[in-house]
């Protein structure tokens, strides 16, 4: 039975090897701090956190997370460390974007379990105000035995802080580490779709979960109500109430004109009726695993549907191949314990008895890591299975350039809830390729590197090559924006101050699907950064003002991409803090940015820089494992997405839209 625990109170441990389980409801560092009998931090080695996350007996998670699992073995700790205090800390008591005290979010919830997933014992924190960092709980040893101490101590002075009350001298260098580490971690980090309510779980069949602690599927976020443009109406097209009966010709106060009553509701508000059912499963031979269906996770539609069913399978892969290294550490960990354990003794490390033991040791642990294999084998396969299912039927907005679909394109009507960029996979399982999927609208911009100069594969590639990846790479992201927004609803600019990248430009020029030509020199640049902050500026006054319809006649309300080519070339200080401008409150209003650059040509502008590029999502022209997932923090690796060779597939979609376009504006 669970031990749920109140500020002070302690609990018995009886395993060696456990998981802390937190839940915080928004993202949060997690560290763990290793201590004395006094309570004392010896130094930042003693500290394991996103920037150091492996310490002897501890592992935490490398990035803020709303959900963490940290990994300790009591046994493996030294002699010295009497005490590990569980931290946590809101990324933005330094800076950041979200919430900066504790008292504004949900009561942080933790957890401490055993390898197979039980819970010995939980502590929600409670209480908690100003304060933006925390120790959570310890685990202390007392007496050769080890218990776990619910503390919920706060610290309104955040990290620096909370370690210079544990006595460390270099309390504020560490948490401005800690600081630099989250925001890498923010800046590589895919992000997770957004909460949806219980009813939007998914409901398809979830892979059979490998050996090891991560077998639990956290709750699997769906997409939102996408909210109505600035500045435009309602998805009813009438006002805020869809369309409204005619008064005068109804026979009485809640009589339509037939005589019944008049049904107030939002024609389009289908929250009165439960979602369709997802497609049923076919039969599946006995003794084999149900036979994957296309669409079959919940949904209003099957775009959603699909949505959900991609998120899944990104999850299930993650969690699987997390079961997977998780067991692979324990079974090395176990057989090095057997080692040390067996031939501590001299007189057994020589002859047969020695050799003996070591067999034994690695015959144990090769059965536990061919278990896991075979484990993980089966989830991949059954992945494998669904995503052959799977990405035939994705609309265009979700599906690579070779897929079909791309034949039958026409200009939408109606802006999707996601798009496509790319790719992502696993060393484990390198027979499946994930979707990788980003909300719309763009909640921050695009930072293609064009600084790379090696591949995974081993392929070397010059740096003039790279740069023509690169933006060959922001063309394909581009065209499959204006692909999927309506026609009208998207608009693209480009900045191309040298004229360098005229070339991979020329699918978007000679179709004609630009606002204008790409500006050059520097006033171009100073020109098209101007009328794009001055946007940014007249929306948020009419928003903040209350009158989004008080904008200048004419005003387009469709969303803005703004393409920079040869950054920094051509910017000077005034434009670069401009383009920070831009990042930091363009998205918001419907201004979003794709930078086509290397960080390290970039960085002659110093502290200025660095921020902007953290803020953008960073994507390679080249296959590279800098990703992480939201939920246990693998590195995947990301392929850009690929225009077939000799495909004219980009061309005649653009067209289309510049159709459209024409049609639309006449």
């Amino acid at each position: 039975m669970t031990a749920e625990l109140v500020r002070g109170q302690n609990h018995p441990l009886s395993q060696s090897r456990l998981e802390i389980r937190i839940s915080a409801g928004t993202p949060v560092a997690a560290a763990a701090a290793l201590s004395d009998e006094n309570g004392r931090i010896h130094g930042t080695e003693w500290v394991a956190h996103p920037g150091a996350p492996v310490q002897p007996g501890l592992e935490v998670s490398r990035q803020a997370a709303a959900d963490h699992r940290l990994a300790v073995d009591l046994d493996a700790m030294t002699e010295a460390v009497h005490r590990v205090s569980v931290l946590l800390a809101l990324p933005a008591a330094n800076g950041g974007a979200g919430p900066a005290r504790f008292g504004a979010v949900a009561a942080p919830f933790v957890a401490v379990t055993g390898l197979d997933g039980t819970e010995v014992a939980s502590y929600t924190i409670t209480g908690l105000d100003l304060e933006s960092a925390v120790v959570a709980l310890e685990l202390y040893r007392r007496q050769g035995a080890w218990k776990v101490r619910a503390v919920g101590q706060g610290y309104a002075g955040g990290l620096a802080e909370l370690f210079a009350d544990q006595g460390l001298s270099e309390a504020a260098q560490l948490a401005a580490g800690i600081d630099e580490a989250v925001a890498r971690g923010l800046a590589r980090s895919v992000q997770a779709p957004p909460p949806r309510t219980s009813e939007g779980d998914r409901s398809r069949q979830a892979t059979a979960p490998a050996v090891g602690p991560d077998q639990g599927a956290a709750p699997q976020g769906a997409p939102g109500p996408v909210p109505p443009a600035y500045g435009g109406q309602p998805a009813g097209g009438q006002g805020q109430g869809g369309p409204q009966p005619a008064y005068g010709g109804a026979t009485g106060p809640h009589a339509s004109a037939g005589g019944g009553p008049v049904d107030y509701s939002h024609p389009r508000r289908q929250t009165s009726a439960p979602p369709p059912p997802p497609p049923a499963a076919p039969p599946a031979q006995p003794g084999q695993p149900t036979r994957p269906v296309a669409g079959d996770a919940t949904g209003w539609s099957m775009e959603e549907r699909l949505y959900n069913q991609v998120w899944g399978m990104f999850e299930d892969l993650a969690r699987t191949a997390a079961a997977y290294r998780s067991a692979v550490d324990f079974a090395e960990s176990r057989m090095d314990k057997e080692l040390e354990q067996a031939l501590s003794d001299p007189r057994s490390r020589i002859g047969g008895q020695g050799d003996a033991v070591r067999e034994a040791a690695r015959a144990r642990y090769t059965q536990l890591v061919d278990q896991a294999r075979a484990s993980l084998d089966r989830d991949v396969a059954q992945l494998v299975a669904e995503s052959e299912v799977v990405e035939p039927a994705l609309p265009p907005a979700f599906a690579r350039w070779d897929n079909p679909c791309w034949h039958a394109y026409r200009v939408p009507m109606e802006i999707p809830m996601a798009l496509r960029l790319g790719d992502l996979r696993l060393p484990e399982a390198e027979s499946i390729r994930i979707p990788m999927l980003l909300r719309l609208p763009l909640e921050r911009g695009l930072w293609i590197d064009s600084g790379r100069t090696d591949s995974l594969d081993g392929s070397f590639t010059d740096s003039h090559d790279m740069r023509r990846l690169a933006m060959d790479t922001a063309v394909a992201h581009a065209a499959r924006l204006l692909a999927v927004y309506p026609a009208g609803e998207f608009t693209v600019h480009v900045v191309d101050p040298a004229g360098s990248g005229a070339q991979a430009l020329a699918p978007l020029t000679q179709t004609g699907v630009l606002v204008g030509p790409p500006a050059q020199g520097a006033a171009g640049v100073t020109e098209v950064l101007a009328r794009l902050t001055q946007r940014v500026d007249l929306v948020q006054m009419a928003l903040r003002g209350g009158a989004p319809d008080a904008l200048p006649p004419g005003f387009d309300t469709s969303q803005q991409l703004l393409i920079v080519n040869d950054f920094p070339h051509g910017f000077d200080d005034r434009a670069v803090n401009q383009l920070r401008y831009l990042v930091d409150e363009g998205p918001s209003v419907g201004v979003h940015l794709m930078m086509v650059a290397d960080r390290e040509e970039s960085a002659g502008y110093g502290p200025l820089l660095d921020p902007l590029w953290r803020a953008l999502l960073r994507l390679t022209p080249v296959p590279d494992d800098h990703l992480a997932d939201p939920w246990v923090g693998h590195a995947w690796t990301y392929e850009p997405p690929a225009v077939p060779h000799g495909s004219e597939v980009l061309r005649t979609v653009l067209t289309q839209v510049a159709e459209a376009r024409r049609t639309w504006n006449r």
